[in-house]
């Protein structure tokens, strides 16, 4: 779909609402995500006294998010994103009653999840997806951030991460389609920029996100002199090959582990973290893949209405 039709579908699709300033954290998945909500839940108090609600989901153990967000996925056409909308809007009006006051927002998944990327496709049902959160806020968001990470590094670590709980293929079997991925994040911030509509669109490198009350900082104005806490641990941290191939080994034997006995066997092997290149490219095929990131790091830089870090 064109740019100028999806701006027109997302505008006819706008349920005109919430009245609400919202901020949004949208990730990128594998960017510190997890620790930017630990972040949040400890500074909760300071950040309610100063008048803020927050939104964000309880994954990877982090207290006090209550956060779900009802959007499409692939199968979902586009007349059900109305629908989406009304949950999505229902459930923010829950955690965040009051329409004068404003929301901070942290959702990781809300381009999509990172399983497509094994066929091939990047966020495939993105627009569906930002339409629906347009349309569930009145007005554009205040303020949205993303954080980029490089091809190589972000496919690597979502693999990483899926293989934690999923019987996986070699590495080398995927490689293929993280080469011949039909598209990048140029379009996806494209994508935010024209159907979100923020009136500010950060995007950031991982490289210089920097510290998690940094980044909240950066997102909402007013918090530059403010005594925010730095998270005092590291969250979601990739398990180590070791770990990884003692999962996949079970795996394959046919097991099936529930999430205490993944877990458990990730810390019998964290300390051992000497490289068996699990999820590792070949040095030929991690530079293509950089080299097409700093090209689209240059696509985005040059893009109108986005402020480029």
């Amino acid at each position: 779909m064109s740019r100028s039709r999806l701006q027109a579908r997302a505008q006819s699709l706008n349920l005109r609402v919430m009245t609400k300033p919202v901020y949004i954290h949208a990730g990128a998945h594998r960017t510190g995500t997890s620790s930017f909500q630990l972040c949040l839940y400890q500074n909760r108090k300071l950040l309610a006294d100063k008048g803020f609600d927050l939104a964000y989901p309880s994954r990877d153990g982090v207290r006090g998010g209550k956060l779900r967000m009802p959007l499409p996925r692939m199968p979902h056409g586009e007349k059900r994103v109305p629908q989406f909308a009304r949950q999505l809007r229902d459930r923010l009006a829950k955690l965040s009653p009051d329409s004068a006051r404003p929301l901070i927002l942290s959702e990781e998944n809300i381009p999509g999840p990172m399983r497509h990327f094994y066929v091939g496709r990047f966020f495939p049902a993105s627009a569906k997806r930002l339409m629906t959160v347009a349309a569930a806020l009145d007005g554009p968001p205040l303020h949205v951030i993303y954080v980029l990470r490089s091809y190589p590094e972000l496919f690597a670590s979502a693999f990483r991460k899926r293989s934690e709980d999923n019987k996986m293929p070699p590495f080398a079997e995927v490689v293929p389609r993280f080469l011949a991925m039909d598209r990048g994040w140029p379009d996806l911030v494209a994508q935010m920029r024209d159907l979100m509509k923020p009136a500010c669109l950060t995007i950031l490198p991982y490289e210089r996100r920097g510290a998690s009350r940094d980044l909240l900082s950066l997102l909402v104005p007013g918090l530059e002199g403010a005594a925010l806490v730095e998270p005092d641990k590291t969250m979601n941290l990739s398990a180590t090959d070791a770990g990884l191939a003692a999962l996949q080994m079970r795996y394959h034997a046919g097991e099936t582990l529930k999430e205490k006995e993944w877990r458990q066997v990730i810390a019998d092997h964290a300390e051992d973290r000497a490289p068996r290149g699990y999820a590792a490219f070949s040095g030929s095929d991690a530079q293509v893949l950089t080299d097409r990131y700093h090209a689209d790091l240059e696509k985005i830089a040059q893009m109108p209405g986005v402020r480029f870090l």
